[in-house]
């Protein structure tokens, strides 16, 4: 679990008594970030006809534009910056934590409910904002009968209250058991070799696992960022269609 350990770089000061610190994870991050801007300026080419870069960064945008006005609707496109930022930190942080070399920030917990709990609590403000007081009908559908609402009211709250906590722990443990499978088969092959022999005859079937779990972990890198933002739309919803709950 040695890949998961986060590794204290330099102090940088002290709140409260508790000493913020510069770290391994603080690093990737700011890597992910600087790698995503510079991704997307060079695909901001602004010509008539788009090379294939600028084909990826219009495609890119595209993307999550329909996504958002798909989801929501196209009043929602003023979050639409949002949910892309989102899309690509996390795309861009789990295809880095396939580098042998690199650290996987996402699969911190701290670092995805960190997310998830900013993406809930936009939604409550900007649904308060909109709405007013309006917004908690959400917790209460309309046209039940009235005895109804004493079991329905706690667990549309308890749904509520449930979303960071899923879509933390999903890509969290997505990003988890998929790394430590990937070096369980690394290590079950490299075993098999040192044994010589026979033995290492059978270090062909745990490297084919590992290639195969490879390209099973690129597919889950982007599932998992497409996931987190689809969902980031989903809950949009309480706050443009407070009515139809």
């Amino acid at each position: 679990m040695e890949q998961f350990k986060i590794e204290r770089e330099a102090d940088l000061f002290e709140i409260a008594g508790q000493t913020v610190s510069w770290t391994n994870s603080s690093f990737w991050m700011v890597v992910s970030v600087v790698l995503i801007i510079g991704f997307f300026i060079l695909t901001m080419r602004g010509k008539l006809i788009p090379g294939r870069m600028q084909s990826m960064g219009e495609l890119s945008y595209e993307f999550i534009a329909d996504m958002v006005r798909d989801t929501v609707g196209p009043e929602a496109m003023r979050f639409m910056p949002y949910v892309f930022a989102i899309f690509f930190f996390i795309l861009f942080s789990n295809l880095i934590g396939m580098n042998p070399y690199a650290f996987t920030t996402t699969s911190h917990l701290a670092v995805t409910a960190a997310l998830a709990i900013f993406t809930i609590l936009m939604v409550m403000v900007a649904g308060i904002f909109k709405n007013g007081l309006g917004w908690f009908k959400i917790f209460a559908p309309s046209g039940l009968p009235l005895p109804m609402y004493l079991i329905i009211i706690p667990i549309e709250i308890i749904s509520f209250l449930s979303r960071p906590v899923t879509l933390a722990v999903r890509l969290f443990a997505n990003m988890v058991a998929g790394h430590v499978l990937l070096k369980l088969f690394a290590i079950f092959a490299a075993f098999l070799l040192a044994k010589g022999g026979i033995t290492s005859v059978g270090v062909i079937l745990p490297v084919v696992g590992t290639l195969g779990i490879v390209a099973l972990e690129f597919l889950v890198a982007a599932l998992q960022a497409f996931v987190f933002a689809i969902l980031t739309c989903v809950y949009l919803n309480d706050v443009y269609h407070v009515g139809h709950h």
